[in-house]
Parts: structure tokens; sequence; C-alpha cells
């Protein structure tokens, strides 16, 4: 049989598993809830986690919590809003591999028409994994949420883009884009980060992890089926994504496989109003 090599070279055949979730803060029976987002990341066995909407107190971070019982090293974590009580939330990456480098970016409230709203912070937090077949990058990111803050988003995904190509190099594994996009995959925000739109950095172009897994299911992420989900009386959506740049030599960073997490009931309950992504990657 006559093959070809466009350059990967022969493929690994070892994985990484990556994920990501927006576990919901202390919104509804966050206590309850938090029983069952440990205990479905533990049947899970991730080796990296992006986190998005985990609280924070002046005695307690959630991710610290997690990362603990799961036996990760200590996590990095940037909080974005503070409620009424004082409580926080924000972003983090937990990683069962040593965090040797991190950096938090700010994204824009507004976009590009004068009378989009300033909105809540929204940011990009970065990890370095060192792990132990090389480095890989991960930015964790969770976009705004309103429907008609499109614009806004397109000029939060220009700004992670610009992020992703100031912390290089990445000579053994793509830089990885995890996080709740708030947006589906038809959107411009989207189509402007896998290259069906035009890209805001030239050279940074993602690949959507549950296209190149072949899934044929919708993959909703925000869905009815959740009762959390339901509540808001809003359509199924697919707004939760793992993307990753090109492969580099050996394959790595090539999806094996993708798939939904989070639908099955911990003692009843559900752990967030979102399902999280995860998937296989070659490293």
């Amino acid at each position: 049989m006559v093959t070809y090599d466009p350059g990967y070279g022969p493929l690994v055949e070892t994985t990484v598993r990556i994920a990501t979730w927006n576990i919901w803060a202390r919104y509804g029976p966050w206590e309850a809830r938090a029983r069952a987002i440990l205990e479905t990341l533990r049947r899970l066995e991730p080796d990296i986690v992006g986190l998005q909407e985990v609280w924070d107190t002046d005695t307690a971070n959630e991710a610290e919590l997690l990362a603990k019982e799961l036996g990760f090293t200590a996590p990095v974590y940037a909080s974005n809003l503070t409620f009424a009580d004082g409580t926080r939330a924000g972003n983090a990456v937990m990683s069962r591999w040593p965090i040797i480098r991190s950096e938090v970016r700010t994204l824009p409230r507004r976009g590009g028409n004068a009378h989009d709203d300033e909105g809540e912070e929204r940011l990009c937090v970065f990890a370095e994994v060192d792990g132990p077949r090389g480095p890989i990058q991960i930015f964790c990111a969770h976009l705004s949420w309103r429907d008609d803050h499109s614009a806004v988003r397109q000029e939060q995904v220009r700004a992670i883009c610009e992020f992703v190509k100031e912390l290089r190099p990445r000579p053994t594994f793509p830089a990885v884009l995890l996080g709740d996009l708030n947006s589906e995959p038809s959107s411009d925000e989207i189509r402007m980060l896998t290259g069906r739109g035009p890209v805001p950095v030239p050279g940074v172009v993602f690949k959507d992890a549950w296209e190149l897994a072949r899934n044929r299911d919708p993959g909703y992420t925000g869905s009815n089926d959740n009762p959390f989900s339901a509540a808001n009386l809003s359509i199924d959506a697919r707004i939760d994504y793992i993307l990753i740049t090109q492969p580099k030599l050996g394959g790595t960073g090539h999806v094996r496989s993708a798939r939904v997490f989070g639908e099955e009931a911990i003692d009843g309950i559900v752990g967030s109003d979102h399902f999280g992504v995860v998937a296989d990657l070659r490293y």
C-alpha cells in the first residue's frame, strides 16, 4: 500500500485527556452540586481541566479544593466577577502535572459598535503544563454571554488570538483553547477562530475537537436534557469547546476522540447547568 507522510512522521499513540467545564459558581444547590462535580471529574480521569465559573472566597477556592481531592498540582485561577455577598467567580486550569508558567489576559468589554454595552469583565487564563512528554500550553476563556454581544465576543476572540501568538514557542504540542465561548459553531466569532471567517491574527487558526473526532450528534452542552439548563427556557446549543491549533511532529495534538460529559446525575443531581467536553489527543 502506498503511504503519504505530510510531514508529521510516525504518529505517536500515547494520549493526553483534556476537559473543559463551566461549573456554575454558587448558583442553585451549589453544595450538593459540589459533590457531583468532584465525582464526575474523578470518574472522567482527565489530565488537564479548564474550568469556568469557579467560585472563590477569602477562605476557600473551588479549584484548589477540587485539585486537592483529585491529586492534582496547584491550579491557576483568576476571578472576573464579584457577587453581592463577596463571593467571586472566575476561570481556572487544573493539571495532574505542574504548571510552570501562567498569565491572565483581560478581554475587551465593548464591541465595534458604539451601542454595545460594556457588560461583565471576561478573562483568558494561560497555563503552561510541564507534561511528561513536553509542555502543553492551555488557554481557558469565558466569553460574554448575551445574545446581542456577538460584536463583543468577536473582539474578545481577537484578543485571545493575539495572546496565543505572543506566548510562543510551542515546539512539541499545539496551543489548546478551552472554554465556555457562549457561541454556536455557525457564529461569526467561532468562524473567526476556526478559519471559516476572516482570522483576526494571521497564523492563529484552531480546529474544533468535536468535529475532528467525527462526531455526528450535535454535542449540545447547553441542553434541555439538563434540568438546570432547561429552566432558562432556551434552545439546545453547543457553546463549550476544545479547540486546537495545527498538530506538531508525531501528530501531537491530533484528536483521537471527544465527547460530552456531566449528563449523569450523581446522587440525583447533575453538577452544573452546562455539560462539559473532554477529548483525548495524541501526546
